[in-house]
């Protein structure tokens, strides 16, 4: 059965997003843990697994109080919650566990109880990069991304609609840090951060966490929410270091993560009513597109500048925001996991009218790392 045999009974974010300077890091996990727990109707002596990444499950069970059978703490980035719901469907099927509490929380602007940044020299990163003076991410996303454009004609316009297409759907959620309307010129003439991107064109960097509780599918209906399915999941990694890609055009992690979701799943990518995917700076989810083999290669581009992934195309994608537009607070793929949750439960603010299949997709320290999720609302 695999992944299948698990689903989601508890989901939520911590109770306030955005600016949280009155919360350290490990309260938001906490904050959001409970209320997954309440989400779900259990206390932390129902819980018998914990997952987590950059807190380590052992501050996070010892904080809430509980002792599990079962923990991990993968840390590969902005994807390990992707991963940790991965880990956590083989526990349950494999009687490691019954109840799994899957947590992040991360204060990324107000920095309250967060460990500083840095990368180690003794690292690859550190010996065959930093000595070059890359800045984190901004300044090291463009090596692949221009290779990228130039290879297949993407345009600057063509990924300043990712932008603008991300703030239309956050225009929807009340919750979304932005949500007045931007144009392509907009995208184009804001603050250059590192070429090509654009201000608008990077995450957000914010306060905030969430948290999920995974169950056998046997048990789902026990519980007071609506049980959302977990049918296919995968993960892989590729390189730490950017500069060292296989193919600056394509993630190799994508590239096994997501058809080996797809085909535990028993799926065809015309089955997918929703999608999710990371979306730390506008070009992932041409990336995501490509890779995961919704479009050919150097097709994403005009695809979302036809507007088919925006409000009414044929693939909504990313309607909580995403990380541009919605929330960002350095390791985003929670905040995919939660809409694509609440897409099968019905209860997402720009919820799709009829949507049984949501594909969720992530990726960690940049092009490193990738998990992909699918949920349905179906249990067939």
């Amino acid at each position: 059965m695999g992944a299948r045999s698990v689903a989601i009974v508890g989901a939520s974010e911590t109770t306030k997003l955005g600016v949280v300077p009155d919360m350290s890091q490990i309260q938001l996990h906490a904050d959001a843990a409970l209320n997954a727990m309440k989400d779900a109707g259990l206390k932390p002596k129902d819980i018998d697994g914990v997952a987590t990444a950059v807190e380590t499950p052992q501050q996070i069970a010892h904080y809430l109080g509980i002792t599990p059978s079962w923990v991990d703490g993968t840390s590969v980035g902005g994807c390990s919650f992707m991963i940790h719901l991965r880990h956590a469907a083989a526990a349950i099927e494999a009687g490691l566990a019954k109840t799994i509490l899957i947590t992040h929380g991360e204060s990324g602007r107000s920095r309250v109880g967060q460990p500083g940044r840095s990368v180690p020299p003794s690292s690859l990163n550190g010996q065959f990069e930093q000595p070059f003076g890359p800045f984190g991410p901004p300044t090291m996303f463009p090596i692949p991304v221009l290779r990228y454009m130039k290879k297949y004609g993407v345009t600057h316009e063509q990924i300043a609609m990712v932008s603008v297409v991300q703030r239309e759907w956050a225009a929807k959620n009340p919750r979304a840090t932005f949500k007045d309307p931007i144009t392509v010129d907009d995208v184009l003439n804001s603050r250059m951060i590192a070429y090509p991107f654009r201000l608008l064109e990077c995450c957000l960097v914010t306060d905030g966490g969430g948290a999920l509780i995974v169950t056998h599918r046997d048990r789902a209906k026990d519980f007071p929410q609506k049980p959302v399915y977990v049918l296919g999941t995968g993960e892989s990694v590729e390189t730490p270091m950017i500069s060292q890609m296989a193919d600056f055009t394509s993630s190799r992690a994508f590239s096994v993560a997501g058809p080996t979701a797809f085909k535990e799943a028993g799926i065809t990518h015309k089955d997918v009513d929703h999608l999710m995917i990371y979306d730390a700076f506008a070009h992932l989810p041409l990336y995501g597109l490509e890779d995961l083999g919704f479009v050919g290669r150097g097709e994403a581009g005009r695809f979302i500048a036809e507007r088919n992934t925006a409000p009414g195309g044929k693939l909504p994608v990313n309607t909580n925001g995403g990380g541009l537009s919605y929330m960002h607070s350095g390791m985003y793929g929670m905040y995919a996991l939660q809409e694509s949750v609440r897409q099968m439960r019905g209860t997402a603010p720009a919820q799709i009218p009829g949507a049984k299949i949501s594909v969720c997709h992530g990726v960690g320290g940049m092009f490193a790392a990738s998990g992909t999720i699918i949920f349905s609302n179906q249990a067939a």
